[in-house]
């Protein structure tokens, strides 16, 4: 659950394709069930344990919400909820998500509400392949580690003495709050539910979430921002030096994602869309790119200790900047990495891409090829060359995507490696 969310009512619908191939919601995967007060649930499944499922959580009057929001939560025509009470939800409030019952706990949340929403949108309907892919791009919304959406989220309010909770999973969960965190800070969101219906309608009718806010909406920054600041609060509630310095990494995650979105693009109104289906006929957004072609003319590598990288890739219209390996400097720190690139000329479709049309790059890099969780941006398209310092002994890895004045970002390039 998103937090702790107490006597909700959690249905399951499977996901089964008709005739033309699109997957819609069908049968009841099990009989509806109301949540704990841990916010679990549990099923007896009718049938098989196979397929996917669609699955959706109602409140009524009898719901409460655990408050995970320091120091408290505010509510309309209501006393604030101080952090850790129960507070009641309006009828409203309905959060979705999906997942393959052979396999896996399905997690209801704000951010898996959103990764259904964005699905939906496909030509095939709820279909496994789109959903998964819609669960990686809003993944790649907020900073998260892939597959963070798959973790579940633990209970802010009980975090003394569950040592075992990872980075990853307090990342999802303090993103989680941000959404109940901005009712708080703005007095046009009464509820959770105004703030996450505002986000679900862009997500719905433009596949995007306004990057830097027009005024109107919520914007992606805006989450960000409120989840740094939870984070920061967060560490004078626990006791565990452990969970002090885990959320400490996800502020600084979250402070990171914000300079990266809000420096490369500054006030502009452009959105971050990541995902391949929103390409039209006249290559507006072009698709991610699978791997470099002879359209892509960009390379990434790390200095001399590390192997030759590949091409980086580029997509949303973008082309891969190519990076070439430098030879060592002897000025290069020991516990640092230095990456160059050049700038690529071309789309990814082939069409031509002048400097004036690139905003920036964005550098991620990380100690697993799987989890790249710390970013650099540049927001100079001049700017072919970065020093990444101060890192810890080990092997450290690598990739970069190029970003235009549209708002379009690529994939990331194939990951290099340095070991320190």
């Amino acid at each position: 659950m998103k937090g702790v969310i107490q006597q909700g009512l959690v249905t399951a619908h499977r996901l089964i394709s008709d005739k033309d191939g699109i997957y819609v919601p069908q049968r009841q995967a099990a009989k509806p069930v109301l949540t704990a007060d841990d916010g679990s649930y549990t099923w007896q499944l009718r049938g098989k344990a196979d397929g996917w499922a669609l699955v959706e959580l109602q409140a009524n009057d009898n719901t409460r919400m655990i408050c995970d929001v320091v120091p408290k939560c505010d509510q309309k025509d209501a006393e604030p909820v101080a952090f850790g009470q129960p507070m009641a939800l309006d009828r409203d409030f309905i959060l979705r998500g999906a997942g393959d019952l052979r396999m896996e706990t399905v997690n209801l949340t704000p951010l898996t509400h959103l990764a259904v929403t964005l699905a939906e949108r496909s030509v095939n309907g709820l279909s496994p392949e789109d959903l998964s892919g819609s669960y990686q791009t809003v993944e790649g919304w907020f900073g998260l580690s892939a597959g963070s959406l798959r973790l579940t989220p633990p209970d802010l309010t009980r975090l003394d003495g569950a040592d075992d909770v990872s980075a990853d999973a307090l990342h999802v969960a303090i993103t989680n709050a941000a959404f109940l965190a901005l009712v708080n800070n703005n007095p046009k969101w009464g509820t959770i539910s105004d703030v996450l219906n505002n986000i679900a309608s862009q997500v719905g009718e433009t596949g995007q979430i306004s990057l830097t806010g027009d005024d109107t909406n919520v914007a992606l920054t805006d989450l960000i921002a409120a989840a740094a600041i939870q984070a920061s609060e967060l560490q004078a509630t626990v006791d565990s030096s452990i969970f002090s310095e885990r959320l400490k990494e996800v502020e600084d995650r979250n402070v990171q994602r914000f300079e990266t979105l809000a420096g490369v693009y500054g006030d502009s109104d452009t959105n971050n869309d990541t995902t391949a289906d929103t390409t039209n006929e006249n290559n507006d957004t072009t698709e991610n790119a699978t791997g470099t072609d002879g359209d892509s003319t960009g390379d990434t590598v790390v200095d001399s200790d590390t192997d030759s990288g590949t091409g980086t890739e580029t997509g949303n219209e973008t082309s891969e900047p190519p990076v070439t390996e430098p030879t060592p400097e002897a000025t290069i720190p020991a516990d640092a990495a230095l990456l160059s690139w050049t700038a690529p000329l071309t789309r990814e479709n082939g069409d031509s891409l002048a400097m004036g049309e690139i905003a920036g790059f964005e550098v991620v890099y990380g100690t697993s090829a799987e989890t790249l969780d710390q970013s650099l941006a540049i927001g100079d398209a001049s700017v072919d060359e970065l020093l990444v310092d101060e890192l810890t002994q080990g092997t450290w890895y690598f990739a970069i995507r190029t970003l235009d004045t549209d708002g379009n970002r690529s994939r990331l390039s194939e990951v290099v490696h340095k070991q320190i």
